[in-house]
């Protein structure tokens, strides 16, 4: 069974394309099927992955696919990754509010595309630009799950209520099957005695819900997009990337678990 996943949080610069990037990358590693979905005008993930952001280059994006011009499957491609693909984003992307605001619809287009591309991959992460526009509202409809990078600082608390009452909002009028999948603290400090504060902070009122593993700072990763690998490649020993392996054993433990209740339960 597949699982879409949302990589949401509407302030920008706390790591979201960073982790569905490596969190993908890292769920390939496992063997795992994984479509990553750039859904941000900004284009990172799928530079971030080693594609040209060239506007000259011929290529098919999640614009054109959003816009009925060519299904889902036409726009994908192959990461060079061994069970990563990527559906890439262009910077047209941006004028897709406004092209699917007059639609009744519009929150459902997303949607309606993983729905043909799900028996294809057991994850789909969906990184989402830094804003409650339709794109991520899009991606919150079409997600079984979301999960929140957040950089352990005092404006991330007050931005995360207000995330949380989008994502409730979503599951009781659009998607009731939505669910908060995690809180990744990334970009750490152990150093500092804000880091650990906010993460205290964030553990006492999120429990379980915070993901053992942390994200430290690390020069590895910062680097890694700028030579278009997930650091997995780019330096498979650094701390970044043992600690996206140890999220991405987060992730799965935590999906087969799901699965084994769900069978449980039905049996």
């Amino acid at each position: 069974m597949s699982k879409v996943i949302a990589i949401a949080n509407q302030k920008g610069g706390v790591g979201k394309t960073t982790t569905a990037i490596n969190l993908a990358a890292s769920l390939a590693a496992a063997e795992v099927a994984t479509l990553v979905i750039d859904c941000d005008p900004q284009s990172n993930a799928t530079s971030g992955l080693g594609f040209s952001l060239d506007p000259t280059e011929e290529r098919n994006s999640l614009y054109q696919v959003l816009r009925n011009e060519v299904s889902g499957r036409e726009a994908i491609l192959d990461s060079g990754i061994e069970d990563l693909w990527v559906l890439p984003a262009s910077r047209d992307l941006a004028a897709i509010n406004l092209d699917l605001a007059p639609e009744a619809d519009r929150e459902h287009h997303l949607r309606q595309v993983i729905e043909e591309l799900r028996s294809s991959y057991r994850f789909i992460i969906l990184d989402c630009p830094p804003a409650l526009d339709l794109l991520t509202i899009n991606a919150l409809v079409a997600a079984d799950s979301v999960i929140v990078p957040m950089q352990c600082e005092y404006f991330a608390l007050e931005g995360v209520s207000h995330l949380m009452q989008t994502i409730e909002a979503i599951r009781g009028n659009l998607n009731p099957r939505l669910e908060l999948g995690g809180i990744v603290l990334a970009q750490y400090d152990e150093r500092t005695n804000l880091a650990r504060q906010v993460a205290d902070e964030l553990r006492r009122h999120f429990g379980a819900k915070v993901f053992e593993t942390v994200i430290p700072r690390n020069i590895k990763l910062a680097e890694a997009p700028s030579h278009g690998k997930p650091v997995l490649l780019y330096d498979p020993r650094s701390r970044g990337a043992e600690a996206y392996i140890q999220l991405a054993k987060e992730v799965i433990a935590h999906e087969s678990n799901a699965a084994t209740q769900s069978t449980g339960a039905g049996a």
